[in-house]
């Protein structure tokens, strides 16, 4: 057995150890009681940007669609196979999060193959799919700008959910635009009020450790 895979296995079995063993266990209480996350999360598949370690959740805290580059499409029920569309239904109508955070990260392996599609071999489905963000016309291309960039067009295409723009002129749904920096651990946050980026610790007041 490979060294990874039984490293697998072993957190696999730290997982049941730590959540699912005995009566009082979380795992136990989420199967009597079911889930009731109060957030949502659109994240990227990378494997060094997991949602739930990023955040230090337990199992039940987040409700988590991730695909390539944390895209979210426009409304559009003409499409047949809608994943995300489906999880943003399920989790803000069925389950009623209230926060709905849409996680871009640095390096984004979908960002650069929109912004470099030319020079790489063509894909059956990754092209098409990073193409529902509209790139831009320069020449000089900043990948991690361009990332932030695309969460605001991932956050417009939210508003063409009827059910989403209900939600938030209700004021029953607030969306966040977060940025997590890979080499850092550092998580970004829009500010509308300053039109840019600011470090997450600073808009909500954390403290933490340099």
């Amino acid at each position: 057995m490979d060294r990874t895979f039984k490293k697998l296995l072993e957190g696999y079995n730290a997982f049941r150890e730590k959540y699912a063993h005995g009566d009082e266990s979380i795992m136990q209480y989420l199967s009597q009681h079911g889930q009731q996350p109060n957030a949502m999360v659109i994240a990227c598949c990378d494997s060094r940007v997991d949602p739930a370690v990023i955040l230090q959740c337990e199992p039940g805290d987040l409700f988590v669609a991730r695909n390539v580059a944390n895209i979210v499409p426009r409304y559009s029920t003409e499409v047949r196979y809608q994943g995300t569309s489906a999880a943003l239904e399920f989790g803000l109508c069925f389950l009623g999060v209230q926060h709905l955070i849409l996680l871009g990260h640095s390096q984004c392996g979908g960002i650069e193959v929109l912004l470099n599609h030319k020079a790489l071999p063509e894909t059956d489905f990754v092209q098409n799919w990073v193409s529902l963000i509209k790139a831009p016309f320069e020449t000089e291309k900043n990948l991690d700008e361009f990332a932030k960039q695309a969460l605001r067009q991932s956050y417009k295409n939210c508003l063409t959910f009827p059910w989403i723009k209900e939600k938030i002129e209700q004021q029953q749904l607030t969306i966040h635009l977060w940025f997590f920096d890979i080499k850092t651990g550092q998580i970004f946050t829009y500010s509308e009020q300053k039109k840019t980026y600011v470090p997450l610790d600073d808009t909500f007041g954390l403290c933490h450790q340099q």
